[in-house]
């Protein structure tokens, strides 16, 4: 148990939350794909927990594997930086050996589920991983980083959709734009601490590039964009009246995280960082659920 709580500790097993309940939407707006296409064919498809359960550990392989990827590819920095020296590789508590081991067999599970998936999830398989393992080479070399990292968790709801239709859709397109500027805009925020450090150290980032108030217009500018992103899909999908509900907590918290942190006070940054986006992912989720049950009704 003790091993289990040190690679959990490693991947930050409970960042899960940002993008694993934007996966369930999309799981589900797949299982009721005919009730948001004109497309009178599409038959409701029955849910199988045997095929939610095997989205949801494609999720967890992922994340884990690119989470710890980019601890065993950033520890030397991590070594340098007082704020990461006490993660888990850099404090000798994993060794970067073990570490990349754990990466390899997160791959596998991943690519071995989406096999049981569906042909298509199987063949794109290869292609997630590369999307969410490259993030962790982008800051040594471009300030867009975020947006790769954002780009990789945005892969969750259009691969759980796909997971169930075996197709592409608008739909979970657009929630999967939400994420990816939900994502890269709060990234930034929370590499507003390093910013110091990534200058010294030759690391790119919007913080480092541009400076905190210059970062922090770019992180509202993506906020913005991902709010407008979720409107769409609102509208798009002719969602009723909960899910506007969930829209307004979600914007609601992108709105919050903007008037906590500051260029001269990084105080809150962790709060806008764990508590107002996970708030924003697992309350949005909810009413989304909750509107697409009571539509199929």
């Amino acid at each position: 148990m003790n091993l289990v709580k040190k690679y959990a500790s490693l991947v930050k097993f409970s960042h899960t939350i940002f993008a694993l309940p934007f996966a369930i939407i999309g799981f589900f707006i797949g299982l009721y794909a005919h009730s948001f296409s004109s497309d009178t064919t599409l038959q409701r498809s029955t849910f199988s927990p045997k095929l939610f359960i095997l989205v949801v550990l494609c999720m967890v392989f992922a994340r884990s594997a690119a989470m710890a990827f980019n601890r065993y590819l950033d520890s030397s920095f991590d070594a340098k930086n007082p704020r990461t020296a006490i993660r888990e590789i850099p404090a000798g508590i994993i060794s970067k050996q073990s570490a990349l081991g754990f990466v390899i067999l997160n791959c596998l599970l991943f690519i071995a589920s989406s096999y049981f998936i569906n042909p298509i999830c199987f063949y794109l398989s290869p292609v997630a991983l590369l999307v969410v393992l490259f993030y962790s080479y982008t800051k040594r070399f471009t300030a867009l980083c975020h947006l790769v990292l954002g780009i990789g968790l945005s892969l969750a709801p259009i691969g759980a959709y796909l997971a169930v239709t075996g197709k592409f859709d608008l739909l979970p397109l657009l929630f999967s734009f939400t994420v990816l500027f939900w994502v890269s805009g709060f990234d930034i925020i929370y590499a507003l601490q390093d910013e110091q450090f990534d200058k010294e150290n030759q690391l790119y980032s919007m913080p480092a590039a541009l400076g905190k108030k210059k970062a922090l217009n770019v992180s509202e500018f993506l906020h913005l964009l991902s709010a407008a992103s979720i409107l769409f899909a609102g509208f798009y999908g002719h969602f009723g009246w909960l899910f506007w509900i969930g829209v307004a907590v979600f914007i609601g918290m992108l709105l919050y995280q903007h008037s906590i942190v500051k260029p001269t006070d990084l105080s809150k940054v962790n709060i806008a960082f764990m508590t107002a986006n996970g708030i924003a992912s697992v309350v949005f989720a909810v009413f989304v659920l909750l509107d697409i049950f009571l539509r199929s009704k």
